[in-house]
């Protein structure tokens, strides 16, 4: 039995015990058997339960038959044999091209990697004007909503321009397909496993400075959380902070300093780019009066200007303070100020006290 967690329904099960997360949100405690797992193992165990509950769910991209670069597929050539679980070449057009066609033609779920998201754009083509758009032009006919791209996105440390990308929000401009971004294993599992199974097509950007960063306990069975719908992480009164993937833990970490000044943050982690939960966000600020978008894309067109365009139009009467925005900037991804172009917490603790003292 898959166990499915939702926001909206805290507190209103009797007999529900609560738990606390390292990022801070309440949830019902998982009743299945758990095991501490950081998030690449999480991500396998998803793909694993996904694999043994259907025998035409295959995994393949570069080098995942091996186990992959962050070993999120190690060991499972070995236990679900060389027809599920294989290598591509390194075409990314190609690996998207064949996703869509196993799923089209042959009815499989596929879970395709994508080696780092910042090599995607060869695949975009397929993505947004094949896959996307596959039920829509054929009537309903077809669709290939099997199918799930993961990558490895965002900053790690060391990775440069061309290993430390955030695109999605190159995807959420798409109709027709979910965008996800998980900041935790328990997160990892439970959205990896609802967007293999959702019937639209799904891109899973998995934060890569999160794959070992902790742990947390997991369910090791069954274990899905629904798509499109935020977490409040941490509850607060003054400021909405929102934020999604490693991000989230800036913003906690920022809220955390901030507060020790009587200034009462909330944090959203927003878990799903498309479709995003706009009635959790818009109900959050109308309650503070105040804003703040936190994320490691470049400022302009970034996924930050949607939701202060959202939230200035739905809280207009509500706002004390312009919505501000702290994102990476307009610049390639530098190795050498990787340090200072990620928003840390200095500067999200930095836009959240010139927000409130407006």
């Amino acid at each position: 039995m898959a166990l499915s967690l939702s926001r909206r329904c805290l507190g209103g099960n009797a007999g529900t015990i609560s738990f606390r997360s390292r990022a801070g949100s309440t949830a019902p405690a998982p009743k299945e058997p758990s095991e501490k797992m950081n998030m690449f193992m999480a991500i396998n165990s998803a793909m694993t339960v996904a694999m043994e509950e259907n025998p035409k769910t295959v995994v393949f991209g570069e080098d995942v038959a091996f186990g992959g670069v962050f070993r999120c597929t190690v060991n499972m050539r070995e236990r679900f044999g060389p027809e599920r679980v294989f290598n591509s070449p390194l075409t990314e057009q190609g690996i998207a091209g064949f996703a869509f066609g196993m799923a089209a033609t042959g009815g499989h779920d596929v879970i395709a990697e994508i080696q780092f998201a910042d090599y995607i754009y060869p695949a975009f083509d397929q993505i947004v004007n094949e896959g996307a758009k596959y039920r829509y032009r054929s009537s309903g006919a077809y669709h290939v909503g099997g199918v799930t791209f993961r990558a490895p996105s965002g900053a790690v440390g060391h990775g440069g321009l061309y290993h430390s990308q955030s695109v999605e929000a190159f995807f959420a401009h798409c109709p027709g397909i979910k965008v996800v971004i998980p900041r935790s294993a328990l997160q990892a599992k439970g959205l990896l496993l609802a967007c293999i199974r959702d019937r639209n097509p799904c891109v899973f950007f998995e934060p890569k400075a999160l794959y070992r960063a902790s742990t947390d306990d997991v369910p090791t069975g069954d274990f899905e959380l629904p798509l499109g719908v935020a977490d409040i992480v941490k509850e607060g009164s003054d400021i909405t902070v929102v934020a999604w993937g490693n991000q989230v833990h800036r913003c906690i970490d920022a809220a955390d300093m901030v507060s020790k000044e009587g200034i009462s943050i909330e944090v959203v982690d927003l878990q799903t780019i498309i479709p995003w939960d706009r009635e959790a966000v818009v109900n959050s600020v109308k309650k503070t009066g105040r804003c703040v978008i936190a994320h490691e894309a470049p400022l302009t067109n970034g996924f930050g200007a949607e939701i202060a365009a959202r939230v200035q139009a739905d809280c207009f009467l509500s706002l004390l303070a312009p919505v501000s925005r702290v994102t990476g900037f307009d610049t390639p991804f530098p190795l050498a100020w990787e340090e200072f172009y990620v928003p840390n917490k200095h500067r999200v603790a930095d836009a959240i006290r010139s927000t409130v003292n407006f």
